[in-house]
């Protein structure tokens, strides 16, 4: 009779991975996989995903909601407004988003703006809903909570910060 190896439990650990000119990457890696030929393909190695991913995939989803105007704080939207028009330059879809990745799990704080005339408890849910499904479906990892801080109305007459922006730069 012979015996068989058990294979490596998927798990999730912190892995630190250094990155030129800043601090460390932060990575957490969601399944850990056997090695040796007789093991099958799909479990041999493991998958390690960046706390940047969770952070894209989280703005992505939250700007995805009708509703939902802009992200960040007054400073970091001013700031991001001026980077966009910098040739060369390109949004920055993490901004407003935090998160925290532990081993298997995830939380996820959000600052939105508003249109002016939404319901805030209606795209506040929403935008938790869809963030809290495209993080769990792309990357793997279970959400525990999605805290959003509204930080602005958009009123219709407002000006564009971009606008504004170019025309001081301009």
């Amino acid at each position: 009779m012979t015996t068989q190896t058990p294979q490596t439990a998927l798990t999730a650990k912190d892995v630190s991975t250094p990155r030129t000119g800043g601090a460390p990457a932060r990575t957490t890696a969601v399944s850990g996989g056997a090695t040796g030929a007789d093991q099958p393909a799909a479990d041999r190695g493991r998958t390690s995903i960046a706390d940047v991913v969770v952070v894209k995939v989280a703005g992505i989803a939250a700007r995805e909601i009708p509703g939902v105007h802009d992200m960040g704080g007054g400073l970091s939207r001013t700031i991001g407004a001026v980077r966009d028009r910098v040739p060369g330059g390109r949004p920055n879809i993490g901004r407003g988003v935090k998160v925290e990745v532990g081993e298997r799990q995830t939380a996820i704080d959000l600052d939105i703006v508003v249109e002016y005339g939404v319901a805030i408890t209606d795209v506040s849910r929403d935008v938790r809903e869809n963030v809290i499904s495209a993080v769990e479906r792309i990357t793997g990892l279970e959400v525990v909570e999605v805290n959003i801080t509204v930080n602005d109305v958009r009123l219709p007459e407002e000006e564009e910060p971009e606008t504004a922006a170019a025309a001081r730069v301009e």
